[in-house]
């Protein structure tokens, strides 16, 4: 019987592998889903007493301290240091425990800023990230480091998986911390519930920067696929990019229309170019992950948009506002 702990397991990505496994109920496997009430992981003693607690043979490690642009272009030291900690404790507890298999979580956004597009597996450490989120950037490529550096010595084989960028119900959507996504859905709803006298096609919404930088994204319950993939049948150390196709990309100007067609909102919508815009674009190849998973079907972008809209305005009282 496997059994696998979920760091950081309550937040997005978590939540929609919860959903997955629940849909899936599968017999040889035991899942935890551990989430910061369970464990300080920035702590070594807690994070080894969560390992002793669930004993996994297997671990799916989404933990990390997380945030949009503006948030980490303000605090690039607390990022570096407290995703340090947590990926060692996590690391070095599973490799003492005897764990078989760690999956561990990367971004696009810690390639490099200068770089030929697009980007691939094999591009993480070719030269210095974007200077907005550097801290993130070298606390995430340390953990592709660290696993070769298990397998070396020991044999293991501890992965890590690159997504784009990731959406989907239970999105953080606190105004300071928010990505781009949950960020327009926060501020969208919040315009449409304002000044209810307004008649709606008076509104104005605020598409922050130029609208014109190029992302891909993913929907969280296809990453929680993806990854359940990478953990059953998945058997290298070096990275896999869990993205879109590149034919998928869209301007954050596209995200907007998306999110306000999803909204019904009869408003108008307005780039604020005074707004930094981050990288222009980081887009990655998934021809890796496509080689050997070719008929996977990623849900429509608008459909996923809807569904995001959807849980969100259902259950704003519970979301993380």
């Amino acid at each position: 019987m496997k059994k696998v702990l979920v760091t950081g397991g309550t937040g997005l990505v978590g939540k929609a592998l919860q959903a997955v496994i629940k849909a899936e109920q599968p017999s040889d496997e035991e899942w935890f889903f551990a989430g910061s009430k369970d464990a300080d992981l920035t702590n070594l003693a807690a994070t080894q007493a969560l390992f002793e607690r669930v004993k996994p043979t297997h671990v799916i490690h989404l933990a990390a301290m997380v945030g949009g642009l503006f948030h980490n272009m303000n605090n690039n030291l607390d990022f570096l240091r407290n995703n340090c900690l947590i990926n060692d404790h996590v690391l070095q507890t599973a490799h003492v425990l005897g764990c078989t298999n760690v999956v561990s979580c990367l971004s696009t956004c810690i390639f490099p800023d200068k770089t030929s597009y697009p980007i691939d597996e094999t591009m993480v450490h070719n030269g210095p990230p974007h200077s907005s989120n550097y801290g993130y950037s070298y606390a995430k490529r340390l953990i592709d480091i660290q696993n070769h550096a298990y397998h070396d010595k020991y044999g293991h084989m501890y992965t890590s998986v690159i997504p784009c960028n990731i959406f989907g119900p239970h999105d953080n959507y606190k105004p300071e911390v928010s990505h781009v996504i949950p960020g327009m859905i926060y501020r969208m709803h919040k315009l449409r519930t304002d000044q209810p006298q307004l008649d709606e096609s008076e509104k104005i919404f605020t598409v922050y920067g130029s609208g014109k930088p190029l992302r891909q994204f993913i929907y969280s319950l296809d990453l929680a696929k993806l990854m359940i993939w990478v953990l059953r049948h998945y058997d290298s150390v070096e990275p896999i990019v869990l993205s879109v196709d590149e034919a998928s990309e869209v301007t954050i100007y596209e995200v907007a229309q998306a999110i306000a067609k999803a909204f019904n909102f009869k408003g108008k919508l307005v780039c604020d170019t005074s707004k930094a815009d981050g990288q222009f674009k980081k887009t990655a190849s998934n021809a890796k992950l496509r080689k050997m998973l070719p008929d996977f079907k990623f849900t429509d972008f608008e459909e996923a948009i809807e569904a995001s809209v959807l849980w969100y305005t259902t259950n704003y009282d519970q979301a993380r506002n």
